[in-house]
């Protein structure tokens, strides 16, 4: 039940340092003598920034770990590294082994990289220490550390604070704002909040004119003047990106995760760790369908296919966002909210047990940790209701739970605040932190006009009862592509029920979900049949008609009509 989302036009990517190999021979004229050996490269260098590729050797006793540590005599920052725990205090920087490549025996080396900001000159470290032992000198003396660490550096933004949308404001991508201004009515909601999406290494930077993230940001600082300010960023380029859809396929094959780590993940990070942005708060959208496809999409199941297969054998949506998580989170100001679907997709049991299980998998392993994550979000991109004002999961009819009716089949929830609230007991149980907030997707869930019911339906049969009186008016709740009917939900809200951080707009209104026809383009998106309103369904939406609207162009694009019906269709209807 894979759903596709939109696309920010952008080109040019960062330049950023490539994962070194973990284990390497020793750099050539080393003293032999000596009891470690570093050999620091700087291998990019542009007017702010630089990467680096550094080797360690070790000539002495065997270690199951190590530490190496060295000092710049710059104002040089480590924003980020690879292969290596990198941080920083000060001038003093450490770099410590991953479980991957702490074994290091006698002759043994292992490299990592990074990536930092300097200004004026860049020189290379005059000392290096490895577990205090000092390196390229013969018999060097054990070394006391550092002697000007500085002060302890929390990081940019300082204390995370519980919920980062209490008391701010939010983003207004003007981009999307002209778009909507634009449009006859348009003006009743271009001031709202929508997400950035990153939707490509190339997004990053910016492409035929358009804004890259710098310039969103620097924008931000403009919106945010002397309060707060939250950015919403889409972080949406994994391999293999969404495997059971064909709308919204990315720009990296299967096996390019050394490329998402270092080409994508790697340079945003580099830019939202600039001390500029700091008083920004960040909150992340990290990989919408991803995890979800894991779990129902990936074996076993007649909506399995190939593509998740696949995935799920790599592992590469796994350490993806893993890395994503644990490169993000480590920002102060970067609150990071992981994709879980919507109840039309896992809220059955046998879907929601095994998507928590995978989602504190993910949150603990390849460096993260459940501290990386400040929450969840649901109905990315999607059109459930926040609320089905007309029956509850717990109704009968004659006698008969209202679960057995067709539109819900036997799921355990029936609308997106009741699944999010639920999904967040069972994730807080599992381990996550007690103070978990959920976001949802409210851009396109309103299903107001003329067609909304205005009270439950007749009391002859569970279905006719449902099906009279749900606002949702989709065909099938797997139904994702360009609804027809459907309409703006609720205003961005922050704090609007307890569990529940905010309501968002993560889909920008008015951004095609998928062209409805086949459409040749240069950016991956292939033609999914979901997105062709003659096509009559398969085993994901029931074998429904798919309910889209036609003429849609490739996602991401506007779609002035589908913009029409959402603001005729909006509840609270427009002013």
């Amino acid at each position: 039940m894979s759903r596709t989302k939109t696309s920010l036009l952008a080109a040019l990517a960062l330049v950023s340092g490539t994962s070194a190999a973990a284990l390497v021979s020793a750099p050539a004229g080393a003293a032999a003598a000596a009891p470690c050996t570093v050999d620091y490269k700087v291998q990019n260098q542009w007017d702010t920034g630089f990467t680096t590729a550094v080797t360690i050797t070790n000539n002495g006793s065997a270690k199951s770990g190590w530490t190496l540590k060295w000092s710049y005599a710059g104002n040089q920052r480590v924003s980020n590294g690879w292969n290596a725990k990198v941080s920083q205090s000060g001038s003093s920087v450490t770099a410590a082994n991953e479980s991957y490549n702490g074994t290091l025996p006698t002759g043994g080396s292992a490299s990592f990289g990074f990536q930092a900001s300097y200004s004026g000159s860049n020189a290379v470290p005059a000392t290096f220490t490895l577990d205090g032992v000092t390196c390229n000198v013969d018999g060097g003396p054990t070394d006391p550390g550092p002697t000007d660490p500085g002060p302890t550096d929390p990081g940019p933004g300082g204390t995370k604070a519980a919920n980062p949308y209490v008391g701010a404001k939010v983003y207004v991508n003007p981009e999307w704002s002209a778009k909507a201004a634009a449009e006859p009515g348009g003006s009743r909601i271009s001031d709202q909040p929508t997400a950035v999406w990153l939707d490509r290494i190339a997004a990053i930077g910016g492409v035929n004119g358009g804004m890259g993230l710098r310039a969103h940001l620097d924008e931000a600082l403009k919106q945010k003047g002397s309060g707060e300010l939250v950015v919403q960023l889409v972080i949406y380029d994994l391999p293999g990106r969404d495997c059971a859809a064909l709308a919204s396929n990315g720009e990296l094959g299967p096996n390019d995760l050394d490329k998402y780590k270092s080409q994508y993940i790697d340079p945003i990070t580099s830019i939202l760790s600039d001390a500029k942005y700091a008083g920004l708060r960040i909150a992340t959208v990290i990989e919408p369908d991803s995890l979800p496809n894991l779990v129902t999409n990936a074996g076993g199941t007649n909506t399995t296919t190939d593509a998740c297969v696949t995935m799920k054998s790599n592992g590469n949506y796994e350490k993806g966002v893993s890395y994503a998580l644990d490169k993000l989170g480590a920002l102060a100001n970067v609150y990071n909210y992981i994709d879980a679907g919507h109840h039309g997709w896992l809220g059955w049991d046998s879907n929601l047990g095994p998507s928590v299980q995978e989602f504190y998998k993910v949150a603990t392993t390849n460096g993260a940790s459940v501290g990386d994550v400040a929450g969840f979000i649901v109905n990315t991109a999607n059109y459930s209701p926040v609320k089905e004002p007309n029956f509850k999961v717990t109704d009968t009819v004659n006698g008969q739970t209202v679960r057995q009716a067709k539109w819900l089949d036997w799921n355990q929830y029936g609308d997106e605040q009741s699944f999010a609230l639920g999904l967040r007991d069972k994730l807080v149980a599992a381990g996550f932190d007690s103070g978990l907030g959920m976001l949802i997707d409210t851009s396109r869930n309103g299903w107001g006009g003329s067609a909304r019911p205005t009270g439950p339906g007749p009391m002859t049969s569970v279905d006719d009862y449902v099906n009279g009186g749900r606002i949702d008016r989709r065909l099938h709740a797997g139904n994702w592509c360009n609804q027809s009917g459907a309409g703006i939900g609720q205003r961005p809200t922050a704090a609007p029920a307890t569990g529940v951080d905010a309501y968002v707009w993560v889909k920008p209104p008015g951004e095609s979900d998928g062209n409805s026809a086949a459409v040749p383009n240069d950016e991956g998106k292939g033609f999914d049949r979901m997105c062709d309103p003659t096509y009559g369904g398969n085993a994901r939406n029931g074998n429904n008609p798919t309910g889209a609207l036609p003429n849609a162009p490739l996602a991401g694009h506007w779609f002035p009509a589908q913009f029409q019906q959402l603001m005729q269709n909006a509840y609270p209807p427009l002013s």
